[in-house]
């Protein structure tokens, strides 16, 4: 049986497809050009490869510096996000009986609904205060701000494990320390691949929040050293794009190898 082909979806699709495509063509392009290239055409192809445009955007950003600065705060944050965060969840999840934690659950979920820029002042004044004006503040600051989210999905996920499994594991004399890691922790693999990945993309990629706390320029994540390079060299754009491309990549391939834990983890935990 032949199935009638949808062509407006069709058309959706294949114009999605140049929107998110486009930009990085344009990017590749132009961080490959020399400055006459781009004077001929923005949009076409490079006439010769610069890979040199990439070596010296890498010597006046001080890239592998940032690069590591970035990496050793996605990393700390998401081991720390999916250790800490699951064990809220687990005891809000559990305890949902109780006046308290169902008030907890509730109190974490409205913070999802309250603007960073609202509390970005205050931020500031209490990291200062408490000396986390740096890269380990920084990822503390990650870890709690990305608590209300978290919640919300773990224990929706914590939901669909049958209480059973706990129950049994109490008869053999567990813990409750004891079963969530040897049992719950274990079996909450596909969700903490999920948000694992998604804290990595967004911490790695922020912005807002290293501009507000981190002061010392060694201690620069990407993000940061990308909108100063783009400051100072806002006519080079051969240079600046080069960076650009450089900063996007490990996110790029990071997402293209992990795109299918994060559609396994959200699919195990509708169908549980």
């Amino acid at each position: 049986m032949r199935t009638k082909t949808n062509w407006i979806v069709m058309l959706l699709i294949a114009l999605g497809t140049i929107f998110i495509l486009f930009p990085l063509y344009m990017t590749m392009t132009i961080a490959l050009k020399s400055p006459e290239d781009m004077l001929v055409s923005v949009f076409g192809l490079p006439t010769e490869l610069r890979f040199e445009n990439f070596a010296n955007a890498v010597r006046m950003t001080n890239f592998f510096n940032a690069l590591g600065n970035s990496a050793a705060v996605t990393t700390a944050t998401v081991i720390l996000t999916l250790l800490t965060n699951s064990m809220v969840a687990y005891a809000i999840a559990r305890n949902m009986d109780r006046k308290f934690f169902k008030g907890l659950y509730f109190y974490f979920i409205s913070a999802m609904f309250i603007p960073f820029p609202i509390i970005m002042l205050p931020l500031v004044k209490l990291a200062a205060g408490l000396n986390m004006t740096n890269l380990v503040g920084l990822t503390i600051l990650h870890t709690v701000y990305a608590l209300a989210f978290n919640v919300f999905v773990y224990v929706g996920y914590i939901k669909s494990i049958p209480v059973a499994l706990e129950e049994a594991a109490r008869v053999d004399g567990g813990s409750t320390w004891g079963t969530f890691w040897r049992i719950i922790f274990p079996m909450m693999a596909p969700i903490n691949a999920t948000i694992g990945i998604l804290i990595c993309l967004s911490t790695y990629n922020d912005f807002l929040l290293p501009l507000i706390i981190i002061s010392d320029t060694d201690s620069y994540t990407l993000p940061l050293v990308q909108y100063i390079f783009q400051g100072q060299f806002n006519t080079d754009f051969n240079l600046a794009f080069a960076s650009y491309l450089m900063a996007m990549l490990p996110m790029i391939i990071i997402y293209l190898f992990a795109q299918k834990w994060i559609i396994n983890g959200i699919t195990q935990g509708a169908v549980k």
